[in-house]
């Protein structure tokens, strides 16, 4: 399946985002989803996950309660609403695709390019 990540943009600290990625194919709905991000000079870290679904979430602790991960199997999308932004947030978000609900970056094996999140303060 191939991902495209957009919405990303310059917000400030407390705004919120919603980021989308778009899937070709049609398979998306047999995809577990995950969300990623690579803050700079970081390693890319999970911040959360939908089963195919949508009915099963999943997320990191850095962001659980702010962020909320929903997915439109018609659409073929999955969504990254983020709410409450803290600089630390700042960092390349991607999304991706895998067979089983995972948090390993290892298990995806579908990646988008990427879209940049600034969070100032």
């Amino acid at each position: 399946v191939q991902l495209q990540a957009f919405g990303g943009g310059l917000v400030q600290a407390g705004d919120s985002l919603r980021l989308s990625c778009a899937a070709s194919g049609r398979t998306f709905s047999s995809y577990c989803m995950g969300w990623f991000r690579q803050a700079p000079g970081q390693e890319r870290e999970f911040v959360g996950g939908v089963n195919w679904s949508g009915s099963i979430t999943y997320y990191a602790d850095s962001v659980k309660g702010r962020f909320t991960i929903s997915r439109d199997n018609v659409k073929n999308t999955v969504y990254l609403q983020m709410n409450s932004l803290k600089p630390e947030d700042t960092a390349v978000y991607y999304c991706a695709a895998a067979r089983v609900r995972t948090r390993l970056e290892k298990e995806y094996s579908d990646w988008g390019q990427g879209t940049l999140v600034t969070v100032s303060s």
